[in-house]
């Protein structure tokens, strides 16, 4: 499977202006639990350094772009997250990084388990040794 996996959703709209519906198991391919957005980053700042253990998310950058890091452990491949029509697919097991932050980003993440802290790894190399 790629590391780099796209969720496309398809704009609704009509002259008054356009419209994403976000829907689990038809646009989304996971049952959504938990939804969150990341906003004001400053200029020069770095997101995520971590990996989930049981987790799956797509990450949609609804204003603004972001490059992303994901790295498998052994491959590291990056994505610019630049469009609201498109979502970057993040599977379990995946170290994941955020840059380049531009002043208006909102990145909205939505996440198939609630937040739990026990399934983050936070160290690069216990993340390597759980793979």
């Amino acid at each position: 499977m790629s590391l780099i996996q796209w969720a496309n959703f398809p704009p609704l709209g009509d002259d008054r202006g356009s419209l994403v519906a976000l829907e689990a198991h038809k646009t989304v391919p996971f049952e959504i639990k938990r939804v969150y957005y990341i906003f004001g980053t400053q200029s020069g700042v770095a997101r995520g350094f971590h990996a989930h253990r049981n987790l799956k998310q797509i990450a949609v950058c609804v204003t603004g772009k972001c490059r992303m890091v994901l790295d498998d452990g052994a491959t590291r491949k990056e994505a610019w997250l630049d469009s609201p029509t498109k979502g970057l697919i993040i599977g379990d097991l995946v170290w994941r990084e955020m840059h380049d932050f531009s002043t208006d980003c909102v990145l909205l993440v939505l996440a198939s388990e609630h937040y739990n802290e026990t399934d983050y790894i936070r160290n690069y190399d216990e993340f390597l040794r759980a793979l």
